[in-house]
């Protein structure tokens, strides 16, 4: 088993030298494959008809009442964040109506009276109108008008010579909210989408504006090596709070920073070194195990520096994108821990009685159960005792990053027990979220008589269905190789990859506040009962 020492400097000596490809390139389907990709198929069928008949224009199905809900502008978000899973699912009546409501879209002001959210609007609508487009082969150039239309609004986001953009605008006015802070999610999750606009259009200023924000947050002096914080002020640029997570509200600027150093292929190391650094420091800092089942899992820092043991099911993409990470910095000490993060948040849909995540989870590590709320009751207790986890918010809204990451573990190693997993978890929506008219999420993923919620999100069209979709594709369609997906999982074409991302000698310098943990020694990532992942088996190509 590794030491926490040996195991930073295998990090540091395994460093960028060549990038390997993501995907393993011997991947053999079974025949039982087929099936479960057409099951997939048929929820989105079923789903966006529900869509269609009560909710068409609007921005989400509410499947309950028979109605809708406009939280995204009312600029039609299923329609546009579902445009790039119709065309990869080959639904070209469908797509094509989406292309004709899209190029009717006043994009000019909200048609709500909610302010524009800069952040959300990039990954739905902007990141939808771009994959759409790219997928297509460009032959709908209003696609690409109707990015940048909305583009050219939300650019009034950032203000004078702010690198920060302020979270939210007023469409009408031009306006930001001037006295909202921001948080490095929303700042630092615009790069893929924005320069790729630039991409299309030949105009570099898109990629700028969201460039100068992501490298603004790499280069602020972090709290931990890599680390930034979550909070940030548009106005003075620094953060607010020192809190660290990959959970929300810091989650995206992560996932970034390394598929921009991927879908642009840069020579600025910043990103990738920056991406490096963060995992790094994670493993060092944030790593933990719990008491019961040895399930690896990232801890929260709060701002008085305490370990919070907790997780969340947004949280539970880092298991995928640390496999991006380290196929391309073909750093298998990254890919084996990231495939026992998989494992550990798979555990939260294996554990309960749906067999689906709940939104928030907490752990008991060595060194605790702090959870910066009130310790776990009896029940809990008892629950964790046996699954190695207890839950804290227990409903499921359709979120994707577990099955993100399950995905993204089955075009990395080829294992079949992902594919188990992705079937496993289409039975249990068919099963638990099915209702007359479309799919909805549910309030207690532990009650197999819970109530449902009365809304399905976009999300479920752009990433929920397209991930389980893929994940039983030819892994040859929509290749990771061949992609980068948006934080909404908008796959966007990527040039062949460097031989190298990052600083070649993995010798990463990085800005640090002055730093020491509260609580346990100063790298406390393994306890000494851990249960290290095993190397995956895969073929010497890779």
């Amino acid at each position: 088993m590794l030491s926490v020492g040996r195991l930073a400097v295998s990090l540091a000596l395994a460093g960028s030298v060549f990038a390997g490809p993501v995907q393993n390139p011997h991947i053999v389907l079974p025949p039982s494959a087929r099936g479960h990709r057409d099951t997939v198929q048929q929820i989105f069928t079923e789903s966006y008809s529900a869509y269609k008949q009560f909710a068409f224009g609007h921005d989400d199905l509410s499947p309950l009442s028979q109605g809708f809900s406009d939280g995204r502008n009312g600029w039609g978000a299923t329609i546009i964040d579902a445009m790039s899973t119709m065309h990869i699912m080959g639904m070209d009546d469908l797509f094509q109506e989406a292309v004709n409501f899209s190029s009717k879209i006043d994009f000019s002001k909200s048609q709500t009276r909610d302010k524009v959210s800069v952040f959300e609007t990039t990954i739905r609508y902007l990141g939808g109108l771009l994959s759409a487009f790219e997928l297509s082969d460009q032959k709908f150039p209003v696609l690409l008008e109707k990015a940048k239309e909305v583009a050219d609004k939300m650019a009034f986001a950032w203000v004078g010579s702010n690198d920060i953009p302020f979270g939210f605008l007023d469409f009408s006015t031009n306006t930001p909210n001037f006295g909202r802070t921001s948080n490095i999610a929303e700042a630092g999750t615009l790069a893929l989408e924005w320069e790729t606009l630039s991409k299309h259009t030949g105009n570099q200023t898109y990629a700028n504006l969201a460039l100068k924000a992501l490298s603004h947050i790499a280069n602020l002096p972090a709290p931990l090596p890599g680390l930034a914080a979550q909070g940030i002020n548009p106005a003075t640029g620094s953060f607010v709070g020192g809190y660290i997570t990959w959970g929300g509200g810091s989650d995206s600027y992560f996932e970034y920073l390394i598929k921009h150093a991927r879908l642009s292929n840069t020579d600025d190391n910043l990103f990738a070194d920056t991406w490096h650094t963060a995992v790094d420091s994670s493993i060092k800092n944030l790593l933990r195990t719990s008491t019961v089942g040895n399930h690896l899992y990232l801890a929260d820092l709060d701002d008085s520096r305490n370990i919070v043991h907790v997780g969340s099911h947004l949280a539970c993409f880092h298991g995928g994108n640390w496999l991006l990470g380290g196929r391309l910095l073909n750093n298998n000490t990254i890919v084996r821990i990231a495939l026992d993060l998989v494992d550990g948040c798979w555990n939260t849909y294996a554990g309960d009685a749906t067999g689906i995540g709940p939104e928030v989870f907490a752990y008991i590590s060595s060194d605790g159960d702090f959870t910066g709320d009130v310790p776990p009751n009896a029940d809990q207790l008892a629950f964790y005792n046996e699954h190695g986890y207890y839950i804290t918010a227990p409903d499921y809204i359709l979120r994707p990053e577990v099955l993100e990451s399950n995905f993204y573990a089955y075009r990395v190693t080829g294992d079949p027990k992902y594919l188990d997993r992705a079937a496993s978890a289409v039975d249990s929506f068919n099963k638990f979220l099915k209702t007359p008219t479309g799919f909805a999420g549910i309030n207690d993923v532990n009650d197999v008589n819970t109530s449902k919620i009365d809304d399905t999100e976009s999300f479920w069209f752009a990433e929920v269905l397209k991930y389980l979709y893929l994940t039983f594709d030819d892994p040859n369609h929509i290749s990771l190789d061949n992609f980068v997906f948006n934080t909404e999982a908008h796959p966007f074409q990527a040039p062949r990859a460097k031989h190298v991302y990052g600083t070649p000698t993995g010798g990463i310098k990085h800005p640090t506040k002055p730093f020491s943990l509260k609580k346990g020694p100063p790298l406390p990532a393994i306890s000494p009962n851990a249960k290290l992942p095993q190397p995956i088996k895969v073929p010497p190509q890779l």
